[in-house]
């Protein structure tokens, strides 16, 4: 079975002289090549043998996407070492000292940014034996040691122990763990799941049977490296078609190293890059911003071209038709004084995206496909390692999730595990090589997700008639109404939120009661906005003006309802008859977003209990109640 060494090394075969790395530190993006990557990668493994790294010994992996991350994980892989990837967004005590304690790491590589966060914990982290630090310190407190330092032992070991790394890497077997991936803390204790080289290199084998890449093709690495779709999609991949990659120059806070994508997108100008929705709607909104800047005459333009390329494009796989001739010619125009312009502003050589993580609204896929950059959506979770199904250039239809991938068997089973015909929808059930191992130090919840070699995936879907997968939500954060009736809550809620501006977020409840309600955040400054237009001068702190803004929210879930202008869009039945107006977001801080950005319904419910059961009052069922005021 063939372990990612092996992957790694027919690659630097075939293509070494073509650049694998790119990254900015001062000016400018300096090249690596791949001879010259492995030869850093076999500096490091070897000093990692020197410094005591023994086979299946766990290190931690905390830092910025960089070269030294990429060049960390080969280097440790090569030892027969297991790389536990640690999220750079983990603050809490907590999530940090867990994971290095249950993965029972005994080196940690970090970056210095991240440092500080080390050194608050490490008192609580006893079998930690030495953390290496990726950039120069004035001082080392007393584990640590500079990653230069190990490098040097690494050449001095090579001198006298020539084949020890080869030796090390050709005793791996595919089936040996790679790496310990960390779920997203959507309970109390995150669970590691263990990845072993062949989930890998299987899996890399899979995603390239739906998306091809040549050597000239270039990734800018904008997606968590800690994350499997970062290994996979990110620069696994790409390695094994010999192209290249490049990691977003690192900020001195995260705010500087996000506002560094778009700059970075200019400056290295990628063919491909991997996106989560968060960051496609950003992208969108600073095109829009930028038509705006230019006038009402540019945007009615701008819109009107939309509106040509959507009318074309429909759903991709079903485009044109002998009644679009008209709008051919029309686009052809619009894409060459319009469409083009904007693509010179990602760049301008960007091919297509690909969106993992939560669903892309379809609004969003319909209008980079319209540009000319079509953002495929693909489907996978970390116990896939990731990647399940995606949309690609030549097979995609918007809207749905995309074809499974080859070698691997997809069903889909009712609650009682029966599997269900096409169309009909249910758990999305695989089996393949890309399966995970299970989870470190958890039997009880491998057994339940791996039964008789199939992973179930917890996630609700339906294949169609042309075989593509359409992924619904959650399987198991259902909606149950008092009949027994099931219904899954993600497009509603995402549906909702992603045409009004005045709701940032929102999640649905209804467990077995008489109806649906919903706790809602509300975007603060577009209500104030709305409500000084409609009545100028009368003050925030007025109860009126509060109330106006509750009815205005109101009217946002009345336009689904019937009558309203968008009725039947969803089942009357799960729209929320109640709302509950928070004081403050979801946020990773406060632990009620995970670090995909996904709700913990969990969490939130347990939060808010008391909000929940008061909107299944008189009282509470009235939006302009005191609790609602209060919060706004």
């Amino acid at each position: 079975m063939k372990t990612i060494i092996d992957l790694f090394e027919e690659s630097v075969d075939r293509f070494a002289n073509n650049t694998f790395l790119w990254e900015k530190k001062t000016d400018f993006f300096e090249p690596l090549t791949y001879a010259r990557t492995r030869k850093e990668v076999f500096r490091l493994a070897a000093g990692l043998i020197q410094l005591g790294v023994l086979p299946g010994d766990k290190i931690a992996l905390l830092s910025e996407g960089r070269n030294d991350w990429i060049i960390g994980e080969l280097g440790i892989l090569h030892t027969g070492a297991v790389n536990v990837p640690l999220s750079i967004k983990l603050e809490e005590r907590n999530d940090l000292i867990f994971r290095i304690n249950h993965s029972e790491s005994k080196y940690i590589m970090v970056s210095g940014t991240q440092l500080k966060k080390i050194r608050a914990i490490i008192k609580d982290c006893p079998l930690v034996d030495k953390i290496i630090v990726f950039d120069p310190l004035d001082a080392y407190d007393g584990k640590e040691i500079p990653y230069e330092n190990v490098l040097k032992q690494g050449d001095e070991f090579l001198k006298t122990h020539p084949d020890e790394v080869v030796k090390r890497s050709k005793a791996i077997k595919g089936d040996d763990m790679a790496n310990i991936s960390y779920t997203s803390g959507t309970t109390a204790d995150p669970k590691g799941i263990m990845l072993s080289h062949r989930n890998y290199t299987a899996n890399v084998e899979q995603a390239m049977s739906l998306i091809t890449i040549t050597p000239e093709d270039s990734n800018l690495i904008i997606i968590p490296l800690d994350h499997c779709f970062g290994h996979v999609a990110g620069f696994y991949s790409f390695m094994a078609y010999g192209a290249n990659v490049a990691t977003v120059q690192v900020g001195r806070s995260p705010m500087e190293s996000l506002k560094n994508i778009p700059l970075n997108i200019n400056e290295f100008k990628p063919t491909v890059l991997m996106s989560v929705p968060a960051l496609a709607k950003n992208f969108r909104k600073n095109i829009e911003n930028t038509i705006r800047k230019k006038g009402p005459k540019a945007e009615r333009l701008f819109n009107h071209a939309l509106k040509v390329a959507y009318a074309y494009n429909k759903e991709g796989y079903n485009k044109g038709g002998i009644t679009q001739l008209h709008n051919k010619l029309l686009l052809k125009i619009y894409d060459k004084v319009l469409f083009s312009k904007v693509r010179e502003g990602l760049g301008g050589k960007l091919k297509f995206f690909i969106g993992g993580g939560a669903l892309l609204d379809i609004e969003l896929q319909r209008f980079f496909y319209a540009v000319g950059i079509p953002m495929f959506q693909g489907y996978g979770l970390s116990e896939a390692t990731p990647v399940i199904s995606s949309n690609s250039m030549t097979k995609h239809k918007l809207g749905s999730s995309g074809a499974v991938v080859k070698n691997l068997k997809l069903k889909i089973c009712d609650q009682d595990g029966k599997e269900l015909p096409l169309g009909q929808k249910g758990e999305i059930v695989i089996q393949g090589e890309n399966v995970m191992l299970g989870y470190w130090k958890n039997p009880a919840a491998t057994a339940e997700t791996i039964k008789d070699g199939w992973l179930h995936t917890g996630d609700m879907g339906y294949m169609d008639k042309d075989g593509f997968l359409y992924v619904l939500g959650r399987f198991k954060s259902l909606l149950i109404s008092s009949d027994g009736e099931k219904y899954s809550p993600e497009g509603i809620e995402e549906g909702i939120v992603d045409k009004t501006k005045y709701i940032d977020q929102m999640m649905l409840h209804n467990n077995q009661d008489p109806y649906t309600v919903a706790l809602v955040v509300p975007d603060r400054e577009q209500l104030k906005k709305y409500v000084e237009r409609i009545k100028p001068g009368i003050g925030w702190e007025n109860r009126e003006a509060k109330e106006m803004a509750l009815l205005k929210l109101q009217e946002v879930i009345n336009r689904y309802k019937s009558n309203g202008v968008s009725a039947g869009e969803y089942p009357e039945r799960w729209l929320p008859a109640a709302i509950a107006v928070l004081p403050e977001a979801f946020t990773e801080q406060n632990q009620l977003l995970n670090s995909s950005l996904k709700m913990v319904r969990g969490k939130i419910e347990e939060k808010y209990a008391d909000r929940l059961k008061y909107l299944y009052t008189p009282e509470g069922k009235n939006i302009l109640n005191d609790k609602n005021i209060q919060s706004l």
